[in-house]
């Protein structure tokens, strides 16, 4: 508070020179957030998805182009798509942030992907070949190579998601589960 009858030396309203008007005629509308769930696949290769905001009982609907690698937890911003200023002034932002949607064949760690594939005994002895899918959608030859120990994770180099914002991907782990026979026959005996 200052004393009754005290000068202004810069104006009035405020000692710093802005007028009351000006200073809420400057003031922002506050930021949203906005959860959007976000499936593996449209992590991996990006999408456009359509956003649905309510703001003051009106409905707006707005597009989002997602770029790859958005994971849990990253933003985007839009500007002056947030709430509207209270006193005129510009309206606040709006930050749409991703959450990955839990997928049945992968985990996610960061940008990595654990897959798990169930592989038979004579399979880890002799070496054989594994078909992997990839979030886009394409296949993949894995070679294992001949006495695999069960539990082993094979990295696939480049294969994982991509890093948001650099044109590179991480990796891809393949975890051999071995499928143990509960009965030999005499020749797989012998």
């Amino acid at each position: 508070g200052r004393r009754s009858g005290a000068r202004q030396p810069y104006g009035s309203g405020s000692p710093f020179g802005f007028g009351g008007e000006q200073q809420q005629a400057q003031i922002k509308g506050s930021d949203l957030t906005y959860e959007l769930p976000l499936t593996l696949h449209e992590v991996a290769s990006g999408a456009k998805k359509q956003v649905t905001l309510q703001h003051q009982g009106r409905s707006e609907k707005i597009e989002v182009k997602i770029p790859q690698g958005m994971v849990s937890g990253k933003k985007l911003r839009l500007t002056g798509k947030g709430n509207p200023s209270p006193f005129g002034g510009p309206p606040g932002d709006l930050y749409i942030q991703a959450k990955v949607i839990d997928d049945p064949n992968y985990e996610v760690s960061g940008y990595d992907l654990y897959l798990s594939r169930d592989v038979k005994l004579s399979e880890v002895l002799l070496g054989t070949t594994l078909s992997v899918p990839t979030p886009e959608g394409k296949t993949l030859n894995l070679r294992i190579p001949p006495g695999t120990k069960p539990g082993t994770k094979l990295r696939m180099t480049g294969h994982g998601l991509p890093v948001m914002k650099e044109k590179k991907k991480d990796h891809l782990y393949v975890r051999m589960n071995i499928e143990m026979p509960k009965k030999l026959s005499r020749e797989q005996k012998k």
